[in-house]
């Protein structure tokens, strides 16, 4: 299942509201807080408040929530190339409680994805491939990747990165999950009653 991708470090300044306050502050999220020990489905887009990506992407996420976290997934990420106020003021704007936001304004983990593409046609400048994933433990497990990826490709495909599809692979492989983890825990039992 393993496409043998991991992901990288990276370090992204947000706008939060901590435990205990009242107004909102920077606070310092990186990689290894969102993806070690936890498997993740993030869906990349290419802008807030764009048409395709604030009709059907983002609220298909949430609105698919609970039905992708019961298989067997911590939690859901939406990334784009905006800025944390965008990316707030868009998730506010939409109604959005459940799905996460990872703004890459600088688009650092974007680029180290090789997902960082032009869109310079539309005014756009440098913005991420529309893609969704599966992450286990910092390790990409599987990626749908949306025709296009090229500079200044005319077009938004919308084909493969949408939420029932994400859905359907991970009740596809459900099953097959449960029993490698189940015989990867028996083997390291074995190898420790040795």
């Amino acid at each position: 299942m393993a496409v043998e991708m991991t992901i990288p470090e990276v370090k992204w300044l947000r706008r939060a509201i901590a435990e205990g306050q009242t107004d909102y502050d920077w606070a310092e999220q990186t990689s290894t807080d969102i993806f070690k020990d936890k498997r993740i489905v993030v869906f990349a887009l290419p802008g807030a408040f764009t048409p395709t990506c604030s009709s059907t992407h983002l609220p298909g996420y949430e609105a698919r929530y609970e039905s992708i976290l019961s298989n067997d997934v911590d939690e859901v990420y939406c990334l784009s190339v905006n800025d944390s106020f965008v990316m707030n003021a868009w998730f506010s704007s939409l109604g959005i409680n459940n799905v996460k936001p990872i703004a890459d304004g600088n688009g650092n983990f974007t680029r180290q994805m090789g997902m960082l593409v032009k869109k310079e046609a539309v005014d756009f400048g440098m913005r991420s491939q529309r893609y969704s994933m599966v992450v286990d433990n910092g390790r990409v497990e599987m990626i749908f990747c949306e025709e296009g990826k090229e500079d200044n490709f005319a077009g938004d495909p919308f084909e493969i990165s949408d939420a029932t599809s994400m859905l359907n692979y991970l009740e596809a492989v459900k099953d097959i999950r449960k029993e490698e983890i189940a015989r990867a825990e028996a083997d390291e039992e074995s190898t420790t009653d040795s």
